[in-house]
C-alpha cells in the first residue's frame, strides 16, 4: 500500500470513524482500539439504529468508553435509520421516521456536548415512492432548522452530507452544489450560520465531480471532511485518488478541521488498516 507522505500527514488532524472501522469489536471496545492504534480522536454514526432515544445506561456506557480511552469525540451523526443498511437518514421521511429524528435531536446534542463534540451530521434521507419531493424538502428544512438551533445551543455545527448516486440511488443530495444549497437554506432560515457542508471526498469522486474545483469553491463552507480511496472505499493508497494532494489543497484554502477516516479495512483487522499513515501522524496536534 502506498504510504502517505509525512509532510502531508503532519498538516492534518485525523480521526477514526468507529462505525466503519473496528466494527469487528463490540461498540464499547472500539474507542480503546482506536487509541491503541495511536489515534486521539473518533467519530460515530448514531450507534443505536433501533432507538433514537436510548436509555441513560447505554449513553453513559458509551460516554465512559470514550473517556476511559482518552480519545475525543469530534463528530456524531444524528439518528439516520438503519445505517449501515437501506436507510440514508430520516429527517425528510414523512411519518414515524422524521418523528424519530426529532426525538433524537436533543438526546444526540446533549450527548455530544457532554463529550465536547462540536459537529452533528444530519443525513437527509431517501426519496419515498408516492411522496412529492417538494413535500419531503419542506419537511427536511423544518427538521434541519430545528437541529441547527439545537446544535447552536450546545456550541456545535450542523453538517449536511452529500452521498453518491451509485450506492445511494434514492438519496437526493448527490453533488456538492446540492449539499451547499441545503446548507444555505438552513442558514438563511435560522440566521445562525452554523450549518456547514460535510465534504466526503470518496462520495464526491464516485459522482465524478472535479474535486480540486469543489475544494476551491466550498472549503470555506466546509465543517468536516471524510476520506476513503476510490475505487473500493478502502484505505488511502488502495485506489487512485490523490488524497494527500487533495487534503493539502484543502489546507491551502483555509480548512483546518478534522479529516475523518471513513473507509473499509478490507479483509484484515482494522488495526492493520493504517499502514499508509505514519504512526507519529495519528495523534491530533
Amino acid at each position: 500500500m502506498q504510504g502517505f507522505p509525512m509532510d502531508a500527514a503532519a498538516d492534518q488532524r485525523f480521526d477514526v470513524n468507529l462505525s466503519i472501522l473496528f466494527t469487528e469489536l463490540p461498540l464499547l471496545e472500539r474507542p480503546a482500539a482506536a487509541a491503541a492504534a495511536g489515534f486521539t480522536a473518533v467519530e460515530l454514526w448514531w450507534p443505536w439504529v433501533d432507538s433514537p432515544t436510548p436509555g441513560a445506561s447505554a449513553l453513559d456506557g458509551l460516554r465512559r468508553a470514550i473517556e476511559d480511552a482518552g480519545v475525543d469525540l469530534v463528530g456524531l451523526n444524528l439518528y439516520a435509520g438503519r445505517l449501515p443498511g437501506p436507510d440514508r437518514g430520516a429527517l425528510s421521511v414523512p411519518g414515524e421516521e422524521s418523528a424519530r429524528f426529532r426525538a433524537n435531536i436533543d438526546v444526540a446534542a446533549d450527548f455530544a456536548r457532554s463529550l465536547g463534540c462540536t459537529a452533528l451530521n444530519a443525513l437527509y434521507g431517501n426519496r419515498v415512492d408516492g411522496v412529492d419531493p417538494a413535500e419531503q424538502d419542506e419537511l427536511a428544512l423544518e427538521n434541519l432548522v430545528s437541529a441547527a438551533r439545537t446544535a447552536h445551543r450546545v456550541g456545535a455545527a450542523l453538517l449536511v452530507e452529500t452521498l453518491n448516486r451509485a450506492e445511494s440511488p434514492h438519496y437526493p443530495l448527490v453533488s456538492a452544489p446540492a449539499g451547499i444549497a441545503v446548507v444555505d437554506r438552513v442558514n438563511e432560515a435560522t440566521g445562525l450560520g452554523n450549518a456547514k457542508f460535510l465534504m466526503d471526498l470518496y462520495h464526491l469522486s464516485m459522482n465524478g465531480e472535479d474535486l480540486p474545483s469543489v475544494i476551491d469553491r466550498y472549503a470555506a463552507r466546509t465543517g468536516h471532511v471524510q476520506i476513503a480511496d476510490n475505487p473500493g472505499r478502502g484505505a488511502p493508497g488502495t485506489g487512485s485518488l490523490p488524497l494527500a494532494d487533495l487534503l493539502g489543497r484543502l489546507r491551502k484554502q483555509g480548512y483546518e478541521g478534522w479529516v475523518g477516516l471513513e473507509y473499509k479495512p478490507g479483509d484484515r483487522p482494522s488495526a492493520e488498516a493504517f499502514g499508509w499513515l505514519p504512526a507519529e501522524a495519528r495523534a491530533a496536534r
